[in-house]
């Protein structure tokens, strides 16, 4: 991790896109300074503890043992900053999702702060992606075995015995593997801290035009206009299936909403100490941050580089990606990344190039082939027995159509990819899965298939 900064010399990405959520991250940051000053100055000699006591809720987790050595090398400019929602729900939020053994993670956001300091990106990565799990450090000091599931598993790994540093040290781990793009520092904010902050404002009007019962979500509320708190509040930003479309998107629109309400809120209560200190005390407590960031100080910092950003300097992104279904029949669970099109995207953010809404759909719209429509021979051109095989499996798990495994004629100095004339679309589709490898056209390759010749430089397989 390395030491925050604002500014023009930093600042978040930027780009096009929803205006409620680019308008309601400077104002979350423009409020809490404003919300905090006006505690500290309007409880006079108290400030200092106050001021003190807020700070020190915040927790700071060093993680970089924890994620070891493999990784991306630095952006070229500018800052990541990985913000992790969690799912622990111990103390306040207990009462939803009871059952669980380990920590999960919610919500996966990637903030990009420009090197000019003019602009920002903040990409949304779906809880459903199914991508690489690297093997990871538990709490216990075990490692976890390289496996593909659901990125959001990755918290629930690292923090198998209720470690947030190893959780947020493992999603770390694997969004820097999938992406190649460095993680500089991370934000986890704990569902504890969320029942706080709505009941300290006495509830939030919510105005569904139904009538909500979703058992999974412990909710049941009637249609019109009503205030919510407790586990009713949290049940409703949770639910999933029983509100519009059942998908995460449409749930992240619904969270936008809630939070934009919880801030209004917040604004009306601004001149009651005791409600705004409770609300303070509730987000500040829900926080774990690495070193660096561990402090309202370096927060507050931040908040005010994005509060200086014009709108239209703000994107807000998601991973291109599509059901998985399409690559394997039997998954109708997952998602799996337009490789192609996010690629150009974590480019982007490893060269600190602004990437608009606008930009990203349209090379977002030509989907690659399907996976089972792309014909693969894996050649083992490292002398290690079983490493065509290995590599052959993993592509199997992803959809690819195996045509055959062997040794290359000789000896292989680095890891290529090689396709005939008419193949350039499906090497792509399968270069997408090996970052940094980049299709050859070759006369003297196979027809019908593209060729992967493994050298001791193999990019590691992800989702």
């Amino acid at each position: 991790m390395k030491a925050v900064q604002t500014g023009a010399g930093s600042g978040p990405a930027r780009s096009g896109g929803h205006p409620r959520p680019r308008s309601l991250l400077r104002r979350i940051g423009r409020w809490i300074a404003v919300a905090a000053a006006l505690l500290v100055l309007g409880t006079s000699g108290a400030g200092g503890w106050l001021y003190t006591r807020l700070s020190g809720n915040i927790q700071g987790a060093g993680v970089d043992g924890a994620i070891g050595d493999n990784r991306p090398s630095a952006t070229q400019g500018g800052e990541n900053i990985l913000v992790i929602g969690s799912d622990s729900r111990k103390g306040a939020g207990d009462g939803y999702g009871r059952g669980l053994t380990s920590m999960q993670s919610d919500t996966l956001l990637l903030l990009h702060v420009g090197g000019s300091g003019k602009w920002a990106t903040v990409v949304s990565f779906p809880r459903d992606s199914w991508v690489r799990i690297p093997a990871c450090e538990r709490g216990n000091g075990t490692f976890s075995v390289p496996h593909h599931f659901k990125i959001n598993e990755a918290f629930a790994i690292g923090g198998s015995t209720g470690d947030t540093g190893k959780a947020a040290a493992c999603a770390i781990k694997t969004v820097e593997q999938n992406t190649r793009v460095r993680i500089d520092h991370f934000l986890v904010v704990d569902f504890r801290g969320f029942t706080g902050m709505v009941n300290a404002l006495d509830g939030v009007e919510i105005c569904p035009e139904r009538p909500i019962h979703d058992r999974k979500a412990h909710l049941d509320l009637r249609a019109g206009c009503q205030t919510v708190k407790d586990s009713e509040a949290l049940g409703y930003v949770r639910a999933r299936y029983s509100l519009g479309d059942g998908t995460d998107i449409g749930r992240i629109g619904r969270q936008q909403e809630f939070m934009r309400a919880l801030v209004a809120r917040a604004k009306a209560k601004l001149y009651n100490p005791g409600a705004l200190y409770g609300f303070l005390d509730s987000a500040t407590g829900s926080l774990t941050t690495d070193p660096e960031l561990a402090g309202l100080k370096p927060l507050h910092e931040l908040a005010a580089g994005l509060k200086s950003l014009p709108t239209d300097r703000i994107s807000f992104l998601t991973v291109p990606n599509y059901p998985r279904e399409r690559d394997v029949p039997s998954d109708r669970a997952n998602v799996v990344w337009n490789g192609p099109a996010a690629q150009r995207l974590f480019t982007a953010l490893a060269l600190d190039r602004e990437t608009t809404a606008a930009r990203l759909a349209e090379t977002a719209r030509q989907l690659p082939p399907a996976a089972a429509t792309v014909a693969v021979t894996v050649l083992n051109g490292t002398g290690v027995t079983g490493r065509a095989r290995e590599t052959a499996d993993r592509l199997r798990a992803l959809g690819f159509r195996i045509s055959g495994t062997g040794n290359a004629p000789a000896p292989a100095q680095r890891t290529t990819l090689t396709y005939p004339e008419g193949l350039a679309d499906q090497a792509g589709a399968l270069a997408a899965h090996l970052p940094g490898l980049v299709p050859i056209r070759s006369a003297r390759a196979a027809p019908g298939t593209v060729t992967l010749t493994i050298g001791p430089d193999l990019p590691e397989v992800t989702g």
